[in-house]
This record gives structure tokens, C-alpha cells and sequence, in this order.
């Protein structure tokens, strides 16, 4: 030992050496007993019982990880009512809804499947495929459509039934179901919606194609300008890691408002994983015995669902086809020549013609019909360059930091 009781370099190296042996004894030892547990007991001989016996903490370590894997293994399982089953829990859940005095519904994901729109933490989510180190396809989402989920939720609201719509989804699809601007909350934003945050109050151009071609997380300049003052346009998108400021379209206001009126909410087709960090959107500050009853719709485990009234396992579209059977009410189907997306948006002065490779949205007219199939003739280069970018897919990786632009 050096001079003052400090350890000398050579010492140091030795315990350093010393330690990293520890270790590597530590991880045969683990990788020894892991291969042991996995033979039936009738197996084992009483060298490897006597062993097992001796390292009980590697067993008691091993066998705590293993039930962790196999509970998360469990929350990805999609699960299925059966169909007298889904069926008595749709007529309990059209009495709630029938009796609601202020009824909430919050959609997630799961509710634009039924559009080809991949949910995020479904068997084939994005963030499943991405955590398992496989690629997601492109998806074109100006070929999505309002689903029968969105189109319900919209004749609920038109028959009083519904109150609010609090969403996380981009799409706009709730918009383009006729759902007025002011019943939805999109908290996440909408893809078809750019705005000047220079005018105030902030002025809004909804767009028949998705704006986010140019933007990414703390990035949000769309490259075009606003009519009336000439600031940047910005997106509406609130990427995983930003905190949305925005007063539309997502209107944190409106969907506080409902939260805290609720007597009912539905959720449909929401992991509840993002939602769940939300607590005013839960009444939580209430007594339990005052809080809104909860009815969930999904295939898969939330954290929400040992404080459901009911769990409905069944996909979206065939819960809210059963309900409004139940409730006796009609489901208009979509009709694009009356989606508002085409009255709404706000159309592109001459110089901005070429700020975008975005296909828009199908307009309802038979000439524009027969542009829009020519222009799905396009080589597979151009239409991979159209879908480069955007709000799609990201946000995965969430430990990579962006230098902030304003």
C-alpha cells in the first residue's frame, strides 16, 4: 500500500481484476442454475438439487424475472369475448349509456385499425415491430377512411348521447366523420392541421394532406407561411417527449371541462398507457365513490381495467356495431362528397403549390377521382419519397435528445 493508506496503481489493477472475475463467477453461476430450473425435477440429480439449494437468491432472482416476462408476456395477449358474452356486456354498457348524464369518450389507436392504420402496442404495432427490431411499412394515411367506430361515436354526439370526444390520435379521421371541431379534444394533435402561432388568436389551416412531411420532434416548421402576417406555419403534432401548448386542436380546455362533468366514460381502442399520466382527465382529486364509472373497450390488458365498471375484450367496430343495434340508432356510413376536411380546408395560395410530395386526400369529384388513380400510378421511387418523414412511427427512441428549434 502507497504512502497515506491510498492503494497503488498495481494494487488497484489487481482489485479491479479481482472484481471483474467476481462477476463472470456470478454470471456462470446464474447461467448454470437458469439451465437447471428449466429441467423437470424428476431430473435433477442431488449434485444439481444440492447446488440449487445453495443459491437460493439466484433462484428466488430468476424465478421473480421470469414471472415478470411472463405478466408482460400476458398484456400483449390480444384476448376475445365470446360472442353471448360480448353480447351481454354491450346491452350493460348501452344501459350505462343510455342513463349517462355526461358521457365521455377517450379513442386511442385501436379505433383506426379498421382504416389500415396500425395501432402502436398491438401483436403488429409500431412500437412492438420497432422494439423487436423489425421495420414498418410505409402506410399512405390519405387513403384512410372514418371506420364504423368513428362513424358511431359522431351519431352518438348528434342524438346527445355523447357529450365529448377526448382523442390521441393524429389521423383527423374524427373530424373527417362530421364530429364537430368543438366536441373533439385531439391532445396529440391533427395531421391536417397547421397553424400561425404569431396571429392571436392563433389562426388555423386545415389542409387536404398531411402537413408533417417537414417536421419531427422539437422540429415543427411546415415550410409554408401564414396568408395573413407571413409567420411559419407550424405543425399540431405533440411528439412523445414535448408537452402540447397549443389551444387547438387540442383543446386541453374542452376536454378538462368534461372530464371533471363525466358520470360516464368510454374508452375505445387506448392502451390508457399515455392517458393513465393524465390524472385530471380521471377525476382523480374526487372520492372514489364520485368518480365517473369506467367502460373499456379493448383486446388487450390497460392499466385501467381493475377500476372498470366493465371490460369489454372485442375490437372496436364490432362493439360499437352491437351497441348502437342495441340502442336502436343508425349508423350513417361515410360519404366522402359531405367529410368536411373539403369544406374546412384552407387552400394553398400559387407559390406554396410545390411545398409538399403529400398525396391529399380523394376529393369526392369523378374527374379529381380519375387524377388521384393516375397519380397511383407514380413509380415506386416517388411514392416512397411522398411518404418519407412526417409524425407516423416516431418517437420510438426516446433516449435520443434533438437540438430544439423554435
Amino acid at each position: 500500500m502507497a504512502a497515506g493508506g491510498s492503494l497503488s496503481r498495481m494494487e488497484r489493477k489487481a482489485a479491479a481484476r479481482a472484481e471483474i472475475l467476481q462477476q463472470e463467477e456470478q454470471r456462470d453461476r446464474r447461467r448454470q442454475v437458469s439451465r437447471l430450473l428449466k429441467k423437470p425435477v424428476a431430473e435433477r440429480n442431488p449434485e444439481e438439487s444440492l447446488l440449487l439449494g445453495e443459491c437460493e437468491d439466484i433462484v428466488r432472482e430468476l424465478e421473480r424475472r421470469r414471472k415478470k416476462r411472463e405478466g408482460l408476456r400476458r398484456r400483449q395477449e390480444e384476448v376475445c369475448d365470446e360472442p353471448e358474452e360480448l353480447k351481454r356486456k354491450v346491452i350493460e354498457l348501452a344501459a350505462a349509456v343510455r342513463s349517462a348524464k355526461h358521457l365521455v369518450i377517450y379513442t386511442g389507436a385501436g379505433i383506426s385499425t379498421a382504416a389500415s392504420i396500425p395501432d402502436y402496442r398491438g401483436p403488429n404495432g409500431v412500437w412492438t415491430l420497432l422494439q423487436k427490431g423489425r421495420s414498418i411499412r410505409a402506410t399512405d394515411l390519405s387513403e384512410a377512411e372514418p371506420t364504423l367506430t368513428h362513424m358511431s361515436i359522431a351519431c352518438l354526439h348528434k342524438h346527445n348521447l355523447v357529450q365529448h370526444v377526448v382523442s390521441q390520435n393524429c389521423d383527423g379521421l374524427h373530424l373527417r366523420s362530421g364530429l364537430p371541431q368543438a366536441a373533439i379534444s385531439e391532445l396529440h394533435g391533427n395531421m391536417y392541421i397547421e397553424v400561425c402561432t404569431s396571429c392571436i388568436p392563433n389562426r388555423e389551416y386545415v389542409r387536404v394532406f398531411d402537413v408533417t412531411e417537414r417536421t419531427a420532434l422539437h422540429r415543427h416548421h411546415t415550410g409554408r407561411m401564414c396568408h395573413k402576417c407571413g409567420a411559419q406555419l407550424r405543425d399540431t403534432i405533440v411528439h412523445f417527449g414535448e408537452k402540447g401548448t397549443l389551444r387547438e386542436p387540442l383543446n386541453w380546455e374542452a376536454a378538462t371541462e368534461a372530464a371533471s362533468k363525466a358520470d360516464v366514460i368510454l374508452c375505445l381502442g387506448s392502451s390508457l398507457k399515455v392517458l393513465k399520466k393524465y390524472p385530471h382527465l380521471w377525476c382523480m382529486s374526487k372520492p372514489p365513490s364520485r368518480r365517473p364509472k369506467l367502460y373499456i373497450v379493448n383486446l388487450q390488458w390497460t392499466p385501467k381495467d381493475d377500476l372498470a365498471a366493465l371490460k369489454l375484450h372485442g375490437k372496436c367496430d364490432d362493439v360499437m356495431r352491437l351497441l348502437m343495434e342495441e340502442l336502436g340508432l343508425e349508423i350513417t356510413c361515410y360519404d366522402r362528397t359531405k367529410d368536411p376536411i373539403f369544406s374546412l380546408a384552407v387552400p394553398l395560395s400559387p407559390d406554396e403549390e410545390g411545398s409538399h410530395n403529400r398525396r391529399p386526400v380523394a376529393p369526392p369529384w369523378s374527374l379529381e377521382e380519375a387524377q388521384m388513380q393516375e397519380q397511383q400510378q407514380e413509380p415506386a421511387s416517388q411514392l416512397s419519397l411522398s411518404l418519407s418523414g412526417g409524425w407516423f412511427g416516431r418517437g420510438c427512441a426516446k433516449g435520443s435528445k434533438r437540438k430544439k428549434v423554435n
